[in-house]
């Protein structure tokens, strides 16, 4: 390949993203391909830093500045992790993108919607996944499931049910608009039938 393979995985906390990008390298590499998984926000080291401004800082940030942060953290990500990867002929899998901030901030918080993507657009100089697989799920269902866990829930994580369904439907709207790079996936399927699609429609990228 002259670039390699950018995908990202999306959808509201709780569906099983991070599950799925494990598997989905694990895959790749035993074909033979290197791969890079990451994460966002805070998929570098300056990347840790903005993360705990935005997660784990007490008291309230204000929604433009969230907005703000998660892009900043997304631009140095791109220029030093997903593009470097992306020219040697890598495939970089990630845990959230740009869909997300304007799920969660274009929606959730209401600000507008075509801003917050435009800022986002910015922020990576164009740069958008070759696919994008939404592991949709009802919210009800997602927190049910992060609840199991009896982890520490971050400050975005602590919100109401309300807030993450209006954060579902903006991802499936995002969906609807561009179908040619999203793959929507029922994330009450097994963790197999899961992997299984991704598998199918990921590697045909490859051909």
């Amino acid at each position: 390949m002259s670039r390699g393979l950018f995908i990202s995985l999306e959808g509201i906390d709780g569906v099983g993203k991070s599950t799925q990008v494990d598997r989905l390298a694990e895959f790749f590499r035993a074909k033979g391909k290197t791969v890079v998984t990451t994460f966002e926000p805070g998929g570098t080291e300056l990347g840790q830093e903005i993360r705990h401004l935005l997660l784990h800082r007490k008291g309230d940030v204000a929604p433009r500045a969230e907005a703000l942060l998660f892009a900043a953290d997304r631009a140095h990500h791109v220029a030093t992790k997903v593009r470097p990867a992306l020219e040697r002929g890598e495939i970089v899998i990630t845990d959230r993108y740009l869909d997300s901030s304007v799920a969660y901030q274009g929606t959730g918080r209401d600000l507008d919607f075509d801003e917050v993507r435009n800022l986002s657009l910015f922020a990576v100089g164009g740069l958008l996944p070759d696919l994008t697989v939404l592991l949709d799920l009802e919210a009800s269902k997602a927190m049910a499931r992060r609840n199991k866990t009896g982890a520490e829930p971050d400050r975005l994580e602590r919100e109401k049910i309300e807030f993450f369904e209006t954060v579902r439907q903006s991802f499936l709207r995002l969906a609807a608009d561009e179908p040619g790079r999203f793959l929507v996936v029922d994330a009450e399927l097994s963790p197999d039938e899961i992997q299984s699609a991704i598998r199918a429609r990921a590697e045909s990228l490859l051909a």
